[in-house]
């Protein structure tokens, strides 16, 4: 998968085909892949990190993201790259599957 940053054209496109199926749309913030998720409770919430933890290690590629309660927040950006890259939009549709 190609590791340099993408262009704003790329990332738009890419953003378009991610929310074309999304449940809510992600969105660019502060250069990052970004997305809030809200579940019925703290267990619910906790069970879908868990499932998003072992499929970003299989990729090798890690979220950051911040939980409360039933929200989990999810923003993505490859750093060793300097920002937004496929493998970012990958990780998301993945984690857009395993949020359904």
């Amino acid at each position: 998968m190609n590791s340099k940053p993408l262009d704003a054209a790329a990332i738009e496109s890419a953003l378009d085909a991610l929310n074309a199926t999304a449940t809510a749309p992600w969105q660019v913030c502060q250069g990052k892949l970004n997305k809030e998720f809200s579940f019925k409770d703290f267990v619910a919430a906790f069970g879908f990190m868990t499932r998003v933890a072992l499929v970003a290690e299989a990729m090798n590629h890690h979220p950051e993201w911040f939980n409360v309660y039933a929200k989990v927040r999810v923003d993505l950006a490859t750093h060793d790259a300097g920002g937004i890259t496929e493998l970012d939009f990958a990780l998301a549709g993945r984690i857009e599957a395993l949020a359904c």
